[in-house]
């Protein structure tokens, strides 16, 4: 115990003085958000402060490897694929880059990344196996291309996509920890303490974004952690996921909202459930808030399934049902404003990237 508590210490603090660097870095080069009309913030704010993570993450991959935590082709394969999503992060954040090579490097590096995980013929579910045969591979590929994504599409607001991190990699970490993924489960540790030390500059209101280099590293780190946990520990990677379902869950729904009214999803836009929670006058204290409160309870779903593999199937429907009523009902219980007002509003927000 006291161990973890000295990594946090650490890790979170050096995080609080890499994302003030950052902050820094970014306002002497104009590394900047600035007010759209389909984002979520009023003034222009820094960004970029999400490399304090990402490279939390590449230092600890290869002192857990050193220690024998973690094989070396784990850690090749997570080192190397990390890094390049967090450099397309980085050069996206500074120049702006067209999806498809946004995309076509998030694709390698995935590809990277499972050809260095091992065999993913088979997935855990429930207390048997699902046999994919050499379909898991390709299939395990385009999830993670998916988690990079998807959290990036979550970025917008303050606070939410840091305090997910925080909330789903303690949950993570202690997973592995208590099915005895001791490497994996410090691998989290870090990440959790990086993330809360990131959240200080991030909450509410932000004084800095983690930009493309922060969310969609994320994305890949959980989504990373999960397939190494399915290929190497043969713990279901599903189970790791439910702590991110809000995302998950919002962001999926979203995609496939959009995809059937025929709108183009390469376009930015403010449709997402937190998004339209903030259009109809939460804030994004609130928002983000509401959202911590619903990882608690995944947390405890993800749990059980974890220690209880036979509750896992159960467990993914329930915490799938759960974030899409939490949705629903708060949507419902928070009326449209005018258009007016909306109107108004958005000539003084602006997009994601925190």
């Amino acid at each position: 115990m006291t161990a973890a508590v000295l990594v946090f210490v650490g890790v979170a603090t050096t995080s609080v003085v890499a994302t003030g660097l950052a902050r820094r870095y970014a306002l002497a080069r104009s590394v900047m958000d600035h007010p759209t009309d389909r984002g979520m913030h009023r003034t222009p704010t820094p960004r970029g402060g999400g490399v304090a993570i990402a490279a939390a993450w590449m230092v600890a991959l290869p002192v857990l490897w050193a220690l024998g935590e973690i094989d070396g082709s784990a850690t090749l394969g997570l080192c190397v694929g990390g890094g390049a999503v967090a450099a397309i992060g980085w050069w996206d954040d500074h120049r702006g880059l067209p999806a498809w090579v946004r995309l076509a490097v998030h694709a390698a590096a995935a590809a990277w990344t499972i050809a260095h995980l091992g065999d993913f013929s088979a997935m855990h579910v429930g207390d048997g196996v699902i046999r994919l045969g050499p379909a898991g591979a390709i299939l395990a590929g385009i999830a993670l291309v998916w988690m990079i994504n998807l959290y990036n599409f979550m970025d917008g607001i303050d606070g939410l996509a840091g305090g997910e991190c925080v909330t789903a990699a303690l949950a993570a970490a202690c997973i592995l920890h208590a099915r005895g993924a001791a490497g994996l489960g410090w691998l989290a540790f870090v990440l959790a303490a990086a993330g809360a030390g990131f959240l200080v500059w991030n909450w509410p209101p932000a004084k800095i974004f983690m930009g493309d280099v922060g969310s969609g590293f994320l994305g890949y780190a959980f989504g990373a952690l999960a397939l190494t946990a399915e290929s190497k520990a043969g713990i279901p990677a599903l189970a790791l996921l439910i702590p991110l379902m809000v995302f998950v869950v919002d962001a999926t729904f979203t995609l496939f909202r959009r995809l059937v009214a025929g709108e183009r999803i390469t376009q930015a836009h403010r449709s997402h459930v937190y998004q339209r929670l903030v259009r109809r006058g939460w804030t994004h204290r609130r928002v983000t808030g509401l959202v911590l409160v619903v990882n608690g309870g995944l947390a405890a779903l993800a749990w059980d399934a974890a220690v209880n593999p036979a509750r896992l199937p159960v467990a993914v429907l329930a915490s799938t049902a759960a974030v899409s009523a939490v949705g629903t009902l708060a949507l419902r219980l928070t009326p449209e404003r005018t258009r007016s007002r909306e109107s108004e509003d958005a000539a003084t927000t602006a997009p994601g990237g925190r």
